[in-house]
């Protein structure tokens, strides 16, 4: 592993990203979702970046970087197209021991910006070293596919109830049992599907019974010419978790 990955908190945080064209803009577009304090610094801005300034949720400095522009940043991104530059800000970063991200050089880098799926709290992170990005941004997009959106909304429904689950079972087992159960069966199809209240009731009383409910759900799911291959991705994730499954003879037993 050349990296370990970590996450950062830098809720307002000073940042600073050297650059002022459309690769700064994603950088910086990153770094508003973690809900940092942006200073940008370049002589010229796209009109992205423009825009957002009008939203006052970042600092444009309308100048060439400067050695003395680096201070006490909590992290800081070159993405300028001047290789003059992006190594006078690593030098610079470095010394300090600021973080210090060289987009497309990671040699000039002490962290690297990987792929993100964002399912928030749910955040999946995947890299390839920056040895092969488009690689990685591949594996982004195939994960993209199968993790449905709301899972973010099943992870903040599993803050709410966190606590009071740690209450009602002393045993660490029995609280891993209690979240499989809950982030695998019926509970989370119903906040897939939408249906907040229902799940949430549903939570109420496991946590009330402290057993797993009684009723489950039974799904039909199409299997269109046979071939397993033309399975939808909810299609396939209902099947993985069924325990007890029915098929008729449109389905090769292969």
């Amino acid at each position: 592993m050349d990296h370990l990955p970590i996450f950062i908190n830098l809720r307002q945080k000073p940042c600073l990203v050297v650059g002022g064209g459309d690769i700064a803009l994603r950088k910086i577009n990153l770094l508003l979702k973690a809900q940092a304090s942006i200073t940008c610094i370049s002589p010229v801005f796209c009109d992205g970046l423009n825009d957002l300034a009008k939203e006052n949720v970042l600092n444009l400095v309308k100048k060439n970087f400067e050695a003395s522009d680096i201070s006490e940043y909590s992290v800081i991104i070159s993405a300028t197209n001047d290789s003059k530059v992006n190594s006078e800000v690593s030098i610079l970063a470095h010394e300090l021991r600021i973080p210090v991200n060289v987009v497309d050089s990671p040699d000039l880098s002490s962290f690297i910006m990987p792929s993100i799926v964002d399912r928030s709290p749910v955040v999946i992170a995947v890299s390839s070293a920056g040895k092969a990005p488009v690689l990685a941004r591949i594996i982004r997009a195939k994960l993209e596919t199968i993790i449905p959106s709301a899972y973010g909304t099943l992870a903040e429904i599993a803050g709410e109830y966190r606590q009071r689950v740690k209450d009602r079972f002393s045993k660490i087992k029995d609280r891993r049992t209690f979240w499989e159960t809950t982030f695998s069966g019926v509970i989370a199809e119903k906040v897939f599907s939408g249906r907040i209240v229902e799940a949430k009731a549903d939570i109420e009383k496991q946590l009330k019974d402290s057993v797993e409910l009684s009723m489950g759900e039974v799904y039909l799911v199409g299997a269109g010419p046979g071939d397993p291959d033309l399975l939808t991705f909810k299609a396939l994730r209902l099947i993985q978790q069924a325990d007890v499954v029915l098929y008729d003879r449109l389905v090769s037993k292969g």
